[in-house]
């Protein structure tokens, strides 16, 4: 009797659970719940407590509601200039209305995948290899907004997709490490031949300087010199000029003229006998060489004659007698 007691409170207690778990339901907040009576659509359940009527009303699909993050498997693409290469990425998307999601589409996670492969594949092949490295950003957008405007009807909105690798071929690769390696030997041997054309512009103008500030110098120089020479033929002039000056003040002078005249004879008779000294052949007689000291005789005797004809003035004697101071 107690084990038909028992079997009793059991199926009370599971068919109360059955009753309880069909007719009391908890909405979490990350979810949203489509709710079905008879089969037919009745309405969405929002995060919270919901009561069910049961056997009537069923919970047909739980959506989650955050943000989604599918991963697009790589596929091969090829591109404009018919390089095949490797493309994967990732796209971000969210429900935002259960409805379409439940009943627009069967699986909207798949679908969003095939469609983001077919429109990368369809991206790619407009640009050319080296656009895929360079217009990534071009190629996001556009993704997003084919897929965005596709899942519409699905309740799906699309919010951005990312490339995440670009993987050429082996043989493409291998190409593009030898285009590189020629670019770079390029572009070192254009700065090799810009730094010696430099240096060459630099040496040349170094010694176009040089040249300048030698014919420079040498101008300075030749100007000073010449001012020095005139300087000193400015000097040598006013010597000359305050000597001549001198001697005709000397010869205006009583006995100026007489000495001017004795000193042109003296000068005479001492290139003559110069030339009597250099040369055997005499043009005049040669005791014409006696002259000067004829004159110098008659210097003296003339000389003698006017001290006693003027007799220099003498100075008298102090008396004996004049009284001493």
């Amino acid at each position: 009797m107690f084990s038909g007691v028992f079997t009793a409170f059991t199926i009370i207690v599971f068919v109360l659970g059955i009753f309880i778990y069909r007719t009391f339901i908890i909405v979490h907040m990350r979810e949203a719940c489509v709710k079905e009576r008879f089969g037919k659509f009745s309405g969405v359940l929002k995060p919270g407590f919901h009561f069910l009527i049961p056997f009537l009303d069923k919970i047909a699909y739980r959506h989650e509601m955050r943000e989604q993050v599918l991963d697009i498997p790589s596929q091969s693409c090829i591109t404009r200039d018919n390089i095949q290469v490797e493309v994967d990425g990732v796209v971000y998307l969210r429900i935002i209305d259960p409805e379409k999601a439940s009943y627009g589409i069967e699986d909207y996670r798949r679908a969003s995948i095939n469609l983001a492969q077919t429109t990368m594949r369809s991206e790619i092949g407009k640009i050319s290899l080296e656009m895929t490295f360079a217009e990534r950003e071009t190629i996001n957008v556009a993704i997003v907004k084919e897929i965005d405007k596709a899942s519409d009807p699905w309740g799906v909105k699309v919010l951005r997709y990312e490339i995440k690798n670009i993987t050429p071929s082996a043989k493409v690769i291998e190409t593009l490490e030898k285009q590189m390696e020629a670019e770079r030997t390029k572009r070192a041997e254009i700065t090799l031949a810009n730094a010696e054309k430099e240096s060459v512009i630099n040496i040349s103008e170094g010694q176009q300087l040089e040249a300048i500030n030698i014919s420079e110098g040498e101008k300075q120089k030749r100007i000073l010199e010449a001012t020095g020479k005139a300087r000193q033929i400015s000097l040598l002039a006013e010597s000359t000029a305050k000597g001549i000056k001198m001697i005709a003040e000397a010869i205006s002078t009583p006995g100026g003229q007489e000495a001017v005249k004795m000193r042109i004879v003296e000068q005479y008779i001492e290139e003559f006998a110069k030339i009597l000294k250099t040369t055997n052949t005499t043009v005049v007689p040669s005791q014409l060489a006696n002259i000067k000291g004829f004159f110098e005789g008659v210097h003296k005797v003339s000389s003698e004659v006017s001290r006693k004809k003027y007799p220099p003035p003498r100075l008298s004697k102090t008396p004996k007698n004049l009284p001493q101071i």
